[in-house]
Protein backbone atom coordinates (compact mmCIF):
# COMPACT_ATOMS: atom_id res chain seq x y z
CA UNK A 1 0.00 0.00 0.00
CA UNK A 2 1.12 3.50 -0.69
CA UNK A 3 2.51 5.95 1.84
CA UNK A 4 -0.53 8.12 1.19
CA UNK A 5 -2.84 5.25 2.17
CA UNK A 6 -0.74 4.43 5.26
CA UNK A 7 -1.03 8.04 6.43
CA UNK A 8 -4.77 8.33 5.87
CA UNK A 9 -6.61 7.91 9.17
CA UNK A 10 -9.85 6.07 8.76
CA UNK A 11 -13.13 5.93 10.61
CA UNK A 12 -13.81 2.23 11.12
CA UNK A 13 -16.76 0.35 12.60
CA UNK A 14 -16.24 -3.23 13.77
CA UNK A 15 -19.48 -4.99 14.70
CA UNK A 16 -19.46 -7.60 17.45
CA UNK A 17 -16.06 -6.44 18.64
CA UNK A 18 -16.31 -6.74 22.41
CA UNK A 19 -14.69 -10.18 22.27
CA UNK A 20 -12.93 -12.71 20.06
CA UNK A 21 -11.65 -11.88 16.59
CA UNK A 22 -13.66 -8.65 16.51
CA UNK A 23 -11.90 -7.40 19.63
CA UNK A 24 -8.52 -8.20 18.11
CA UNK A 25 -9.47 -6.49 14.83
CA UNK A 26 -10.39 -3.35 16.78
CA UNK A 27 -7.11 -3.55 18.69
CA UNK A 28 -4.92 -3.96 15.59
CA UNK A 29 -6.66 -1.12 13.75
CA UNK A 30 -6.47 1.20 16.76
CA UNK A 31 -2.75 0.47 17.02
CA UNK A 32 -2.42 1.91 13.52
CA UNK A 33 -3.94 5.19 14.68
CA UNK A 34 -7.39 4.88 13.11
CA UNK A 35 -10.63 6.01 14.74
CA UNK A 36 -12.21 2.70 15.70
CA UNK A 37 -15.78 2.20 16.85
CA UNK A 38 -16.01 -0.93 18.99
CA UNK A 39 -19.59 -2.13 18.61
CA UNK A 40 -21.33 -4.47 21.01
CA UNK A 41 -24.90 -5.63 21.44
CA UNK A 42 -24.61 -5.33 25.22
CA UNK A 43 -23.49 -1.96 26.54
CA UNK A 44 -21.80 -3.43 29.62
CA UNK A 45 -19.72 -5.88 27.57
CA UNK A 46 -18.73 -3.19 25.08
CA UNK A 47 -17.65 -0.69 27.70
CA UNK A 48 -15.70 -3.40 29.51
CA UNK A 49 -13.84 -4.23 26.27
CA UNK A 50 -13.19 -0.53 25.65
CA UNK A 51 -11.73 -0.17 29.15
CA UNK A 52 -9.62 -3.31 28.70
CA UNK A 53 -8.01 -1.94 25.53
CA UNK A 54 -7.15 1.24 27.40
CA UNK A 55 -5.82 -0.59 30.46
CA UNK A 56 -3.80 -3.30 28.69
CA UNK A 57 -2.65 -1.47 25.56
CA UNK A 58 -3.26 2.25 26.20
CA UNK A 59 -5.54 2.34 23.15
CA UNK A 60 -8.48 4.70 22.79
CA UNK A 61 -11.43 3.27 20.90
CA UNK A 62 -14.98 4.58 20.81
CA UNK A 63 -17.72 2.33 22.15
CA UNK A 64 -21.05 2.22 20.33
CA UNK A 65 -24.07 0.09 21.18
CA UNK A 66 -25.13 -1.87 18.12
CA UNK A 67 -27.36 -4.91 17.81
CA UNK A 68 -27.32 -5.85 14.13
CA UNK A 69 -30.69 -7.60 14.48
CA UNK A 70 -32.42 -4.49 15.89
CA UNK A 71 -33.35 -1.87 13.29
CA UNK A 72 -33.65 0.90 15.89
CA UNK A 73 -30.21 0.09 17.30
CA UNK A 74 -28.63 0.08 13.84
CA UNK A 75 -30.29 3.40 12.97
CA UNK A 76 -29.12 5.00 16.22
CA UNK A 77 -25.54 3.81 15.69
CA UNK A 78 -25.52 5.16 12.15
CA UNK A 79 -26.81 8.54 13.31
CA UNK A 80 -24.23 8.70 16.12
CA UNK A 81 -21.30 8.08 13.78
CA UNK A 82 -22.75 10.41 11.16
CA UNK A 83 -23.02 13.24 13.69
CA UNK A 84 -19.54 12.66 15.13
CA UNK A 85 -17.57 11.83 11.98
CA UNK A 86 -19.62 12.65 8.90
CA UNK A 87 -18.41 9.51 7.15
CA UNK A 88 -17.40 5.88 7.54
CA UNK A 89 -14.36 4.56 5.69
CA UNK A 90 -14.53 0.90 6.64
CA UNK A 91 -17.32 -1.36 7.85
CA UNK A 92 -16.18 -4.70 9.27
CA UNK A 93 -19.17 -7.04 9.49
CA UNK A 94 -17.96 -9.32 12.26
CA UNK A 95 -21.01 -9.87 14.47
CA UNK A 96 -22.51 -13.33 14.26
CA UNK A 97 -23.70 -16.48 15.98
CA UNK A 98 -22.96 -20.15 15.32
CA UNK A 99 -25.21 -22.19 17.65
CA UNK A 100 -22.65 -24.97 17.28
CA UNK A 101 -23.63 -26.35 20.68
CA UNK A 102 -26.99 -27.38 19.19
CA UNK A 103 -27.56 -30.36 16.81
CA UNK A 104 -27.19 -29.19 13.22
CA UNK A 105 -27.62 -32.23 10.99
CA UNK A 106 -29.45 -31.35 7.78
CA UNK A 107 -32.20 -33.97 8.16
CA UNK A 108 -33.18 -33.03 11.70
CA UNK A 109 -32.07 -29.47 12.41
CA UNK A 110 -34.61 -27.24 14.10
CA UNK A 111 -35.99 -24.42 11.98
CA UNK A 112 -35.70 -22.26 15.07
CA UNK A 113 -31.94 -22.84 15.08
CA UNK A 114 -31.78 -22.01 11.37
CA UNK A 115 -33.74 -18.78 11.87
CA UNK A 116 -31.78 -17.74 14.95
CA UNK A 117 -28.50 -18.23 13.08
CA UNK A 118 -29.60 -16.42 9.93
CA UNK A 119 -30.91 -13.44 11.91
CA UNK A 120 -27.49 -11.95 12.80
CA UNK A 121 -25.32 -13.66 10.19
CA UNK A 122 -27.44 -12.81 7.14
CA UNK A 123 -30.36 -10.46 7.81
CA UNK A 124 -28.51 -8.43 10.43
CA UNK A 125 -25.45 -8.11 8.22
CA UNK A 126 -27.59 -6.83 5.34
CA UNK A 127 -29.51 -4.44 7.59
CA UNK A 128 -26.29 -2.98 8.98
CA UNK A 129 -24.59 -2.73 5.60
CA UNK A 130 -27.52 -0.93 3.99
CA UNK A 131 -27.83 1.50 6.90
CA UNK A 132 -24.17 2.54 6.72
CA UNK A 133 -23.87 2.78 2.93
CA UNK A 134 -24.61 6.54 2.90
CA UNK A 135 -21.69 7.10 5.29
CA UNK A 136 -19.42 4.86 3.22
CA UNK A 137 -20.35 6.87 0.14
CA UNK A 138 -19.26 9.99 2.04
CA UNK A 139 -15.71 8.65 2.44
CA UNK A 140 -12.98 10.01 0.13
CA UNK A 141 -13.12 8.20 -3.21
CA UNK A 142 -11.24 4.92 -3.20
CA UNK A 143 -11.04 4.47 0.56
CA UNK A 144 -14.44 2.97 1.37
CA UNK A 145 -14.33 -0.73 2.24
CA UNK A 146 -16.73 -3.37 3.50
CA UNK A 147 -15.11 -6.49 4.95
CA UNK A 148 -17.16 -9.50 5.99
CA UNK A 149 -15.67 -11.98 8.43
CA UNK A 150 -16.51 -15.21 6.64
CA UNK A 151 -15.44 -18.83 7.09
CA UNK A 152 -14.01 -21.78 5.18
CA UNK A 153 -17.30 -23.47 6.04
CA UNK A 154 -19.15 -21.08 3.70
CA UNK A 155 -17.47 -22.59 0.64
CA UNK A 156 -19.90 -24.92 -1.12
CA UNK A 157 -17.00 -26.55 -2.95
CA UNK A 158 -15.36 -27.26 0.40
CA UNK A 159 -18.62 -28.60 1.84
CA UNK A 160 -19.00 -31.01 -1.07
CA UNK A 161 -15.51 -32.40 -0.54
CA UNK A 162 -14.34 -35.11 1.86
CA UNK A 163 -13.51 -32.57 4.57
CA UNK A 164 -16.81 -30.71 4.52
CA UNK A 165 -18.35 -29.62 7.82
CA UNK A 166 -21.70 -31.39 7.56
CA UNK A 167 -22.71 -31.04 11.21
CA UNK A 168 -22.88 -27.23 11.31
CA UNK A 169 -25.65 -26.72 8.76
CA UNK A 170 -27.17 -23.52 10.17
CA UNK A 171 -23.86 -21.72 10.43
CA UNK A 172 -22.55 -22.92 7.05
CA UNK A 173 -25.66 -21.98 5.11
CA UNK A 174 -26.03 -18.59 6.80
CA UNK A 175 -22.46 -17.68 5.90
CA UNK A 176 -22.79 -19.05 2.35
CA UNK A 177 -25.89 -16.88 1.92
CA UNK A 178 -23.96 -13.89 3.27
CA UNK A 179 -21.22 -14.55 0.72
CA UNK A 180 -23.75 -14.65 -2.11
CA UNK A 181 -25.21 -11.31 -1.03
CA UNK A 182 -21.75 -9.77 -0.76
CA UNK A 183 -20.85 -10.85 -4.30
CA UNK A 184 -23.91 -9.04 -5.66
CA UNK A 185 -23.14 -6.00 -3.51
CA UNK A 186 -19.50 -5.93 -4.63
CA UNK A 187 -20.48 -5.86 -8.28
CA UNK A 188 -23.10 -3.15 -7.67
CA UNK A 189 -20.73 -0.91 -5.70
CA UNK A 190 -17.68 -1.36 -7.90
CA UNK A 191 -18.74 1.66 -9.96
CA UNK A 192 -18.66 3.74 -6.75
CA UNK A 193 -15.21 2.36 -5.90
CA UNK A 194 -16.51 0.84 -2.67
CA UNK A 195 -14.68 -2.43 -2.17
CA UNK A 196 -16.53 -5.43 -0.72
CA UNK A 197 -14.55 -8.49 0.31
CA UNK A 198 -15.02 -11.69 2.29
CA UNK A 199 -12.20 -12.99 4.43
CA UNK A 200 -11.94 -16.18 6.43
CA UNK A 201 -9.44 -16.02 9.27
CA UNK A 202 -9.17 -19.80 9.27
CA UNK A 203 -9.75 -22.00 12.29
CA UNK A 204 -9.44 -19.72 15.30
CA UNK A 205 -10.23 -20.68 18.88
CA UNK A 206 -13.12 -18.44 19.98
CA UNK A 207 -16.45 -18.51 21.79
CA UNK A 208 -18.08 -19.07 18.37
CA UNK A 209 -16.73 -22.65 18.29
CA UNK A 210 -16.97 -23.18 22.05
CA UNK A 211 -13.24 -22.44 22.40
CA UNK A 212 -12.28 -25.58 20.50
CA UNK A 213 -8.58 -26.17 21.05
CA UNK A 214 -5.91 -26.14 18.35
CA UNK A 215 -6.86 -23.01 16.43
CA UNK A 216 -5.14 -19.70 15.86
CA UNK A 217 -5.18 -17.01 18.51
CA UNK A 218 -7.75 -14.28 17.92
CA UNK A 219 -4.97 -11.85 17.04
CA UNK A 220 -3.57 -14.26 14.45
CA UNK A 221 -7.04 -14.60 12.94
CA UNK A 222 -7.64 -10.86 13.02
CA UNK A 223 -4.35 -10.16 11.25
CA UNK A 224 -5.73 -11.93 8.17
CA UNK A 225 -8.68 -9.53 7.94
CA UNK A 226 -7.00 -6.24 8.82
CA UNK A 227 -5.21 -5.61 5.47
CA UNK A 228 -8.54 -5.90 3.65
CA UNK A 229 -9.97 -3.17 5.90
CA UNK A 230 -7.26 -0.76 4.79
CA UNK A 231 -7.51 -0.89 0.99
CA UNK A 232 -7.04 2.45 -0.72
CA UNK A 233 -7.33 4.09 -4.15
CA UNK A 234 -4.27 2.19 -5.40
CA UNK A 235 -6.12 -1.09 -4.73
CA UNK A 236 -8.81 -0.49 -7.35
CA UNK A 237 -10.09 -3.85 -8.56
CA UNK A 238 -9.49 -5.65 -5.27
CA UNK A 239 -13.15 -6.33 -4.67
CA UNK A 240 -15.40 -9.39 -4.76
CA UNK A 241 -12.63 -11.56 -3.31
CA UNK A 242 -12.89 -14.45 -0.85
CA UNK A 243 -9.56 -14.66 0.93
CA UNK A 244 -8.13 -16.97 3.55
CA UNK A 245 -4.54 -15.77 3.46
CA UNK A 246 -2.80 -12.48 4.05
CA UNK A 247 -3.63 -9.89 1.41
CA UNK A 248 -1.97 -10.90 -1.83
CA UNK A 249 -0.75 -8.06 -4.04
CA UNK A 250 -0.79 -8.93 -7.72
CA UNK A 251 -1.00 -6.79 -10.82
CA UNK A 252 -4.68 -5.87 -11.16
CA UNK A 253 -4.99 -7.64 -14.48
CA UNK A 254 -3.91 -10.96 -13.01
CA UNK A 255 -6.34 -11.04 -10.09
CA UNK A 256 -9.01 -13.66 -10.69
CA UNK A 257 -12.51 -12.76 -9.53
CA UNK A 258 -14.79 -15.19 -7.77
CA UNK A 259 -12.17 -17.35 -6.11
CA UNK A 260 -11.57 -18.35 -2.52
CA UNK A 261 -7.95 -17.60 -1.63
CA UNK A 262 -6.10 -20.22 0.37
CA UNK A 263 -2.54 -20.58 1.58
CA UNK A 264 -2.41 -23.77 -0.50
CA UNK A 265 -3.72 -22.19 -3.69
CA UNK A 266 -7.09 -21.26 -5.16
CA UNK A 267 -10.36 -23.15 -5.29
CA UNK A 268 -13.84 -22.03 -6.37
CA UNK A 269 -16.68 -20.80 -4.21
Amino acid sequence: MSTQNDQYKRVILVTGSNTGIGYSIAKLLAEKGHTVYLASRKESAGKEAQAQLKKDHNLDVKFIQLDVTDAASVKAAKETIEKAEGRLDTLVNNAGMSYMSEPQQASTISLTTIRNTFEPNFYGMIQTTQAFLPLLRAAPKGYACIVNNSTDMASNAHQAGPKGFIHTVAYNTSKAAANSYAIALAKELEADDIKVNLVTPGFTTTKLNNFHAGGKTTEEGASVLVPWALLGPEDKGKTCKFSSSLLVHRPTGSILLGLFWSDQGEFPW
